[in-house]
């Protein structure tokens, strides 16, 4: 049987091992319904099953969640820990040809960076809980940063 992440036809892995530039601070972690075998493949699939999330941030950051109320539009960033980071090619199952690894939305990729906008549904800034509307991360998911969504500013550019 064949892992997730195995190579597949017309698929690359970096020839040599990455080299590290920066640290990360998590700032907390997700709460999911999911597990590596039946996550979402994004947050509209994630949105389709009706599941929520919670994110529970550390004591630390828990005084940056002034301002965020339930009805917000969130960006988060998240790091995709169980994926891996040497594919520099792809060929998802949903094509029939391959294609570069930054012209994909795939985990797999040199620095595993999730991204999702999600809504607020409710916030307890004491406690650093976030309840949000849906989130394409399997439990455990280390949160790397919380932004305000802005549509004017982060709008694609005419």
């Amino acid at each position: 049987m064949k892992g997730r992440f195995d190579t597949r036809a017309g698929e690359q892995r970096l020839d040599r091992a990455l080299e590290f530039h920066a640290q990360v601070t998590f700032i907390g972690h997700i709460e999911s319904p999911w597990t590596l075998a039946d996550c979402p493949k994004n947050l509209r699939q994630a949105r389709e099953t009706g599941q929520c999330a919670v994110l529970h941030l550390e004591p630390a950051f828990r005084a940056g969640l002034e301002g965020v109320a339930a009805g917000d539009a969130l960006v988060l960033l998240y790091w995709m820990s169980e994926a891996p980071r040497d594919l520099i090619r792809q060929t998802p199952r949903h094509r029939t040809d391959g294609t570069g690894t930054f012209n994909l939305r795939s985990p797999a990729r040199p620095n595993p960076i999730g991204m999702g906008i999600v809504k607020v549904l409710e916030i307890d800034t004491n406690l650093g809980v976030i309840r949000i509307d849906a989130i394409d991360a399997i439990d455990g998911t280390p949160l790397i940063d919380i932004k305000p969504h802005m549509p004017r500013a982060d709008c694609v550019p005419e």
